[in-house]
């Protein structure tokens, strides 16, 4: 019998043809919910935020640590929400609520040091994934919020790619090797031209800003970015895991796509606020 190839996975360990599928569905998904129907995208994040924590609390269930995922996820949505409608003190509060009832209700199941383990845990799993996500609600509140969280995206897209591409092709110096082998010097410059070109191009073709706006941009998502896939991989370097979950064939879990824009959210949400406001 002829035996089936095995999905190709290239130097980089991806499943590309699977990884380049999911990635066009999910760009495909985000892009409709942003500019059909704003309020959609915010549903989108609520469940992208949700099934990130359940992986968080699979993943920690791995060294006895255990989440108190019911509260994790209603504030999650909460502070989604609040953000959306809001603004920023009230991402604040919901997320003070938040971490106050996780804790109660891990108190209530048991106090001593398991327990102020996993409230611990419960209070960086609500900052990690639905108040670091809020600022990505906070840009989509803006009048032209869509254009934001869009040009969001694309400076993270172009920051993975960039760095896949050139890591892939030419990495030869490992940049953090003890936390991500993978990752490279030459990568890092792949992700810093491909985003800063996203973001000069962007910035001028949507907001008519200046093209330092964008280039500072690009340097910006490309530090953030880089700083929160490293802190994901020594979480899962410490959990013995090589992906999170493997709900999205090719990329692993959803937190394994999330980990990136999580640190790069309150970045860009910045420099847009400061540097290329809002009209009106």
């Amino acid at each position: 019998m002829t035996q089936l190839a095995a999905p190709r996975a290239t130097r980089a360990g991806r499943n590309l043809p699977a990884a380049v599928t999911v990635a066009v569905i999910l760009l495909g998904a985000v892009g409709a919910s942003l500019f059909i129907r704003k309020d959609a995208f915010a549903v989108l994040a609520v469940l992208a935020v949700s099934a990130a924590m359940w992986e968080l609390a699979q993943a920690f269930a791995r060294r006895s640590i255990h989440l108190p995922l019911v509260p994790l996820v209603v504030g999650a949505a909460g502070i989604l929400v609040s953000a959306y409608v809001a603004g920023s003190e009230a991402l604040f509060v919901a997320f003070l609520l938040t971490v106050g009832g996780a804790v109660v209700w891990r108190v209530l199941d048991g106090s001593g040091e398991a327990a102020l383990r996993d409230a611990s845990a419960a209070t960086f799993a609500a900052a990690y994934l639905p108040f670091l996500g809020g600022f990505v609600m906070l840009m989509l509140a803006e009048p032209d919020g869509p254009a934001r969280v869009a040009l969001f995206i694309l400076l993270a897209v172009a920051c993975d790619t960039g760095g896949y591409v050139v890591g892939t092709l030419l990495g030869r110096h490992p940049l953090a090797p003890s936390v991500s082998p993978k990752k490279s010097w030459e990568g890092l410059v792949g992700s810093l031209v491909l985003t800063s070109v996203v973001g000069v191009v962007g910035i001028q073709t949507v907001f008519h800003g200046e093209p330092l706006v964008g280039a500072l941009l690009g340097v910006g998502v490309v530090v953030s970015a880089t700083l929160g896939d490293l802190a994901e991989s020594m979480i899962k370097r410490d959990l013995e895991l090589k992906d999170m979950g493997r709900l999205l064939p090719g990329h692993g879990g959803v937190l394994d796509r999330l980990d990136s824009l999580l640190l790069t959210a309150p970045t860009v949400w910045v420099l847009l606020a400061y540097l290329q406001p809002p009209a009106g």
